[in-house]
């Protein structure tokens, strides 16, 4: 990919992957713990989304909604005091769609040691205009070699989230055609 990367069917131009790059930092306290005294995953996973979120309007220049999240993974547990930094950038884009890479990182409120990795996301957002209906997104123009890995990685998500779709609406249409009512 180029500098110069344009969508070609709406002549919106790419935008290199730090356009959009965010950090949402949060200080965990006591109401958002589970039962075991720990940061409760729905709270990280609403921190994510946000983050991914704010990404993906940044790079679309508008409103994106939610479509997937795959691959929620949490490394350690969060604890109360900590400082949690979600850090999200665009991976890939499609025609309205982009996949946004999550990286959670906590430090601990009683140490001085560097933030670990404590989980780590990948969402699908769709672009949308006023009416809910998808719209163009600018491609993506990875500039690191980090970046260039994390595309070619959502390539073969996306490639696997759709065959995984197919698989199991042939499944169901199956199904539905033995006589097999689920």
């Amino acid at each position: 990919m180029t500098d110069q990367a344009v969508r070609p069917e709406t002549d919106i131009p790419g935008k290199p992957t730090s356009a959009s790059r965010t950090t949402l930092s949060h200080i965990m306290s006591g109401s958002d713990t589970n039962l075991l005294g720990t940061v409760h995953g729905g709270v990280i996973m609403k921190l994510v989304d946000d983050a991914a979120g704010a990404v993906a309007g940044r790079h679309s220049g508008g409103p994106a909604v939610t479509a997937s999240m795959d691959e929620m993974v949490f490394l350690e547990p969060v604890r109360v005091g900590d400082l949690v930094h979600v850090k999200a950038q665009v991976n890939w884009t499609g025609r309205s769609s982009m996949e946004v890479g999550v990286r959670v990182l906590a430090e601990r409120w009683n140490e001085s040691t560097p933030a670990q990795q404590v989980g780590s996301a990948y969402l699908v957002f769709a672009a949308v205009d006023a009416e809910g209906r998808p719209r163009p997104v600018p491609t993506v123009i990875p500039e690191t070699e980090r970046d260039k890995r994390r595309y070619q990685e959502a390539q073969i998500r996306r490639t696997h989230r759709l065959a995984r779709r197919r698989a199991i609406m042939e499944l169901r249409e199956k199904r539905a055609a033995d006589g097999i009512d689920d």
